[in-house]
């Protein structure tokens, strides 16, 4: 049994080992990815509820007595 378990770990670290990063593709991808997360979450810090609720939060951090 651990010898069998041994194999298949080998066998997976092999598999592992060989895959060296991701290709062109998975970057080009990943990049989309990231710009329309990017976009989205520009839509809505810059919407009229999300704005106005950030500008009441950063004028009652500048009204704050110390």
């Amino acid at each position: 049994m651990w010898q069998a378990m041994r194999v298949r770990l080998t066998a997976l670290r092999r598999r592992m080992r060989t895959d060296d990063g991701m290709t062109t593709s998975e970057y080009a991808m990943g990049t989309i990815a990231a710009c329309a997360f990017a976009a989205v979450l520009y839509k809505i810090v810059t919407s009229g509820t999300v704005s106005g609720a950030l500008e009441a939060v950063i004028g009652k951090a500048l009204d704050a007595q110390f």
